[in-house]
């Protein structure tokens, strides 16, 4: 199996090498001295041929008997099987989060969606432990800014009772 040089192509031989063409020729000399193809001194003049070469052809010279990249690889034999894949992740519950963020609305609403915050909290809570989808700590964010707001709006009630019987 022969390995394409970096210069095949429309570039013949006798065009001029560039600055790039010479990096990508110094590149695969020192990937062939570090895979030990090359001894330090034959690798010392082959670099310095490489700075100093004119043509694309003189640097093709310098890399022929060098692999110019990694053996190609074979295409998998098949589809990759379950055991390896990343486990996708799991669905938050669109009810634990409606349930937050109508707990959120709560000091915005004056208390009016405290309700659905504790229905939709309580609601998401069991379809997570039925179907095991992500948002449990949503929906009982939910609850509890629920609960808190009805327990506010319970406390103020009753002082205002309080007030009442009072006078």
């Amino acid at each position: 199996m022969s390995f394409p040089t970096p210069w095949q192509g429309q570039a013949g031989p006798s065009m001029l090498a560039s600055h790039a063409d010479r990096e990508r020729a110094v590149d695969v000399l020192r990937a062939g001295y570090g895979e030990g193809r090359l001894e330090k001194p034959e690798f010392d003049r082959r670099l310095e041929r490489a700075y100093a070469a004119r043509t694309v052809g003189e640097l093709g010279l310098l890399v022929a008997d060098l692999p110019a990249g990694p053996v190609p690889q074979q295409a998998a034999l098949g589809p990759i099987p379950g055991t390896f894949l990343p486990v996708p992740p799991r669905p938050t519950n669109g009810k634990a989060v409606g349930a937050v963020v109508c707990g959120g609305l709560t000091v915005f609403t004056g208390g009016l969606t405290a309700l659905p915050a504790i229905v939709l909290g309580h609601s998401a809570r069991a379809e997570i432990r039925r179907t095991g989808e992500n948002g449990d700590g949503l929906a009982v964010t939910g609850l509890v800014l629920g609960w808190v707001s009805v327990a506010g709006w319970v406390l103020l009630a009753g002082l205002l009772v309080l007030m009442v019987l009072a006078h």
